[in-house]
């Protein structure tokens, strides 16, 4: 029965401390082939990749590890992995460039988030993008509130692309302020311009309980239109 801390276990896993030479020689070919391997893939920027690079990256990260330090995995299966992956991964590109819907399928398409001001409930609904997340995106490029947005979209690589109103054309729209959101309730307090929470539609209103026109959602807060300041 083996002991807890058995301390060459622990540090060597029972292996001769040369050894750690041949670690350093896998650790290197591995680096140099997996170098090589995104090289022939074209790989872009981190930012700029798409669910199926992501996919391709960690494939070729597991396939570059194990065979780094692990001595009962040889260095030529994990060759014939990359070869493998590099021969799908430039199939699957000539595909994407072939067909459209192919490249919709393993790529995904820019979807429409914000359509002049207002959230487009029907493509926002698609997207795991929370709307929390959301709004955080929206206030690192010094956005208060939607009537400030003529239209955003989520790119294929999860990017947001944002469009604004010019200043004479900004309208009333949802606050994504925290402190100004969290006002929101079933009950309008007042008479004024208020938003939709749920779809950013904005109306018009007497004080009492309203329902939205665009989603029928009940849950209001009073709309800002302060000029997006850059």
């Amino acid at each position: 029965m083996k002991e807890i801390f058995e301390w060459d276990r622990l540090l060597f896993n029972e292996l001769p401390g040369v050894f750690l030479l041949e670690v350093i020689f896998r650790s290197t070919v591995m680096f140099i082939i997996l170098l090589i391997t995104l090289k022939l893939a074209g790989k872009r920027g981190v930012k700029q990749l798409s669910v199926f690079e992501t996919v391709i990256i960690i494939a070729l990260g597991s396939a570059a590890g194990d065979p780094m330090f692990y001595e009962d995995v040889g260095i030529v299966p994990a060759i014939v992995v990359f070869t493998v992956i590099i021969i799908l991964y430039r199939s699957v590109t000539w595909l994407t460039g072939k067909s459209k819907k192919f490249e919709e399928l393993i790529e995904g398409k820019t979807e429409c988030l914000i359509n002049d001001g207002k959230f487009s409930v029907t493509s926002f609904k698609k997207e795991t993008l929370a709307q929390d997340e959301f709004f955080s995106e929206l206030r690192v490029n010094s956005i208060e509130h939607l009537g400030q947005v003529k239209h955003a979209f989520i790119e294929p690589s999860g990017d947001i692309s944002i469009f604004y109103y010019e200043d004479k054309e900004v309208k009333f729209g949802l606050p994504i302020l925290p402190a100004l959101f969290n006002e929101k309730s079933k009950i309008i307090p007042a008479n004024g311009m208020y938003a939709c929470t749920f779809c950013g539609h904005t109306e018009e209103h007497k004080a009492g309980t309203a329902k939205c026109d665009i989603c029928k959602k009940e849950e209001w807060v009073k709309a800002i239109n302060p000029k997006r300041i850059t």
